[in-house]
C-alpha cells in the first residue's frame, strides 16, 4: 500500500507542476486586461462592426450628390437586294447627370438617422469593451481560485494518506481497529476524486482565460479589489449608471435614429423634384445606296439637354403609409428598449454591490473560521493520540479545515470580481480609469475618414 501511496503523491506533484507553469515574471490582473483589450477576437469583431456602421453615413449622404452616367453604343447592319447592297454603321456616346433637388427631406433624415446609429454603435462597442474587461478579470480570478483549491485538495490528500498509514500502524500494534483503517481509506479515496475534479476545474479555467485574454495563464499575482474606484454607496452607483452606462446611451441614440427614420418615411409622401442634363454625339456611316436611304446623310451630330422633373405622389398602393406606420412602431419599441436597459443596469448594479458587501464580510468570517478549524483539528489529533477521540473525529476535523480554506479562497476571489462588476455595471470599467498601458482604440478616427468620402474603393487602412 505504501508504494501505491507514493505513486499517488508523485502523480500529484507532477499535476501541480502542469497546473502552475513556471514563468519568468508573474502576470498581474491589469496586464491580463491589457492583453484582452488588444487580443480578444470578440472585441475586434465588435470594432469591425462599428466600421461597417460608419459607412452608412457616407451611403446616406450620397443622396445629396449627383449621379453621373456615361453611355456608348455601336450598331452595324447589312441589307442586300437584287440590285444593291447596303451596309449601315451607327454609334454614339454621351454623358448624363441627374441631381435630386428635393426628396421630401428623406436624405436629410437618412443622414441624421445614420449618424445616430453610428453613435449607438460606438456606445455598444464601449459596452462590449467593458464586458470583455470584466470577463478577463473574472477569468483571471477563477484561475487563481481554482489553482489554490487544487493545491488545498492535494494537501488534504497528503494528510489523509498519512492518516491512513497511521491507522494501519496502530492496528498492527493493537491500538486501533479495522473500522479506523476503513474510515481512513474511504476518506482518502474521496480525496483522490476531489483532487481529480479540482485539477480538471483548474485546467478548464485556464482554457477560458486563454480564450478571453489570448494568452496562456502563467504565474498569476494575487489581485486586490478596486475599492478606491467605487462609488460611496449603492444609490450613488445607481445614479451614475443611469447617466453614463453605455448600454443605456446606445438605446437612447437608437431612439433618435428611429425618430429620423419616421420623418424619412413620411418624406416619401411629399413631392420629389430632380434636374438632369446631358450631352451626346451620334455617328452614322453608309456604304452602298438605295431608295430606302434617300434623304439621309452620314457624319456626326451633337445634342445637349437640360430638364427638370416634378413628381407628386397621389396613391402608392398603401406601401408608403404602411412604412410610416411601421417606422412609428419601431420608434415606440426603441423607447421601450431604453426602459429595459435602465432596468437591466439597475439590477446589475444592485447585484454587484450586494455581492461585494457580502464577499467582504465573508472574508473576515472565513479567516476566523480557518483559524478556529485548524485549532480544533490540532486538538482533536492530540486527543486521538491519548485515546479520547477516534480516527473519524480527526477526519471530520480535517474536512472542516479544508472546507474553511476553500471558502476563504472563494471569498477572496468574489470580492475582487464584485468590485470589477460594480465598475462595469456603472459604465466605468474603462482603460483610462484602470490605467491600462495600452493604445486606446478610437472609432472616431475611422468615422472621420469615411463620412464625407465621394469616391474610393480602399478602406482607410489600405484594404
Amino acid at each position: 500500500m505504501s508504494r501505491i501511496n507514493n505513486a499517488v503523491l508523485a502523480a500529484i506533484l507532477v499535476s501541480a507542476t502542469a497546473l502552475f507553469p513556471v514563468a519568468a515574471s508573474a502576470e498581474t490582473i491589469l496586464g491580463a486586461l491589457t492583453k484582452a483589450y488588444q487580443n480578444n477576437s470578440q472585441l475586434n469583431s465588435a470594432r469591425a462592426g462599428v466600421r461597417v456602421t460608419d459607412e452608412s453615413v457616407a451611403i446616406a449622404k450620397s443622396g445629396y450628390r449627383p449621379i453621373v452616367t456615361g453611355s456608348a453604343s455601336i450598331d452595324y447592319s447589312s441589307t442586300s437586294r437584287s440590285n444593291a447592297s447596303t451596309r449601315l454603321t451607327t454609334g454614339g456616346f454621351g454623358v448624363q447627370i441627374n441631381q435630386t433637388l428635393f426628396d421630401g427631406f428623406q436624405t436629410k433624415n437618412n443622414v441624421a438617422a445614420a449618424e445616430s446609429q453610428v453613435k449607438a454603435s460606438v456606445e455598444t462597442l464601449r459596452n462590449t469593451e467593458e464586458n470583455i474587461l470584466m470577463n478577463a478579470a473574472t477569468a483571471y480570478m477563477d484561475v487563481i481560485r481554482d489553482r489554490q483549491v487544487a493545491v488545498l485538495t492535494e494537501q488534504n490528500l497528503q494528510f489523509l494518506t498519512e492518516q491512513a498509514r497511521a491507522a494501519r500502524s496502530r492496528l498492527e500494534v493493537g491500538e486501533g481497529t479495522r473500522t479506523d483503517v476503513a474510515q481512513a481509506d474511504a476518506q482518502r479515496s474521496a480525496a483522490v476524486a476531489k483532487v481529480s475534479a479540482a485539477r480538471a476545474q483548474a485546467l478548464s479555467s485556464a482554457a477560458i482565460y486563454r480564450q478571453i485574454v489570448g494568452d496562456e495563464p502563467g504565474k498569476l499575482k494575487a489581485a486586490s479589489p478596486l475599492a478606491k474606484l467605487l462609488p460611496s454607496s449603492m444609490d450613488a452607483a445607481i445614479a451614475i449608471a443611469a447617466n453614463e452606462h453605455p448600454a443605456i446611451l446606445a438605446t437612447q441614440h437608437l431612439v433618435d435614429a428611429a425618430a429620423f427614420s419616421v420623418k424619412s418615411a413620411e418624406g416619401a409622401l411629399l413631392p420629389q423634384l430632380s434636374a438632369s442634363a446631358g450631352v451626346s454625339r451620334d455617328y452614322r456611316h453608309t456604304d452602298g445606296g438605295g431608295a430606302a436611304l434617300a434623304g439621309t446623310s452620314d457624319g456626326y451630330s451633337n445634342s445637349a439637354s437640360v430638364g427638370a422633373t416634378l413628381t407628386v405622389p397621389i396613391y402608392q398602393g398603401g406601401r408608403a403609409s404602411a412604412q410610416v406606420r411601421q417606422s412609428k412602431e419601431q420608434l415606440g419599441q426603441a423607447r421601450i428598449e431604453v426602459d429595459v436597459s435602465r432596468d437591466n443596469v439597475r439590477a446589475a448594479v444592485t447585484s454587484a454591490w450586494t455581492q461585494y458587501v457580502s464577499a467582504r464580510e465573508s472574508i473576515d468570517a472565513n479567516r476566523a473560521l480557518v483559524s478556529a478549524a485548524q485549532l480544533a483539528l490540532n486538538g482533536v489529533i492530540e486527543e486521538r493520540n491519548v485515546g479520547q477521540r477516534t480516527t473519524l473525529d480527526v477526519l471530520n476535523a480535517q474536512n472542516d479545515v479544508i472546507d474553511a480554506k476553500i471558502n476563504l479562497v472563494s471569498s477572496e476571489r468574489d470580492v475582487v470580481v464584485a468590485s470589477y462588476a460594480i465598475l462595469s455595471a456603472i459604465g466605468h470599467l474603462s482603460t483610462e480609469r484602470l490605467g491600462l498601458q495600452v493604445t486606446k482604440y478610437r472609432p472616431e478616427e475611422h468615422y472621420n475618414a469615411v463620412k464625407d468620402k465621394w469616391y474610393g474603393l480602399r478602406t482607410p487602412d489600405g484594404r
